[in-house]
């Protein structure tokens, strides 16, 4: 389990890393800043599309582990299956937060720092932690017998 601990929580610090180097090149002045600035149709298309694609994948980044066949992947093959959908999870996650710091520097509209921050907020959720991996392969959730118990009592 360590294992793959260990690489998904390369995935997730790696993806700040990439974010924050990104900063650092355009904050330094290696790289100019809103140098796409002025092509308003090119920024409106990819502002639309950045707020969709960031926020659906927020959504499901945050649900995946709670669809039925991932969840029951999780339970029977355990660490395989944790590695595929833990980086899944995380990628879901990270590439939303990459493209909207680069195209922050590169357009230099707040719409896009906002969705990175709206992305960063999400990542402690996602925190590739010893317990949380060994919490999502586990047999069944708390939440699913209590879930299951109240039904039964409701009948």
């Amino acid at each position: 389990m360590k294992e793959t601990r260990n690489m998904l929580m390369t995935v997730f610090v790696g993806a700040l890393a990439l974010a924050a180097l990104i900063v650092t090149v355009f904050e330094t002045g290696a790289l100019e800043q809103g140098t796409a600035v002025g092509n308003s149709q090119v920024e409106f298309v990819i502002t639309v599309v950045m707020e969709l694609l960031t926020l659906g994948q927020i959504w499901l980044a945050l649900r995946l582990f709670k669809i039925r066949q991932i969840r029951q992947d999780l339970v029977s093959r355990k660490e395989f299956a944790l590695r595929k959908w833990g980086v899944l999870r995380l990628e879901l996650l990270d590439i939303p937060l990459v493209a909207n710091v680069l195209f922050y520097e590169l357009f230099m509209k707040p719409t896009f720092g906002y969705l990175a921050i709206i992305v960063l907020i999400c990542q402690p959720f996602v925190y590739p932690s010893l317990a949380r991996c060994e919490a999502e392969v586990a047999a069944e959730n708390k939440e699913a017998h209590e879930e299951d118990n109240n039904r039964h009592s409701q009948l």
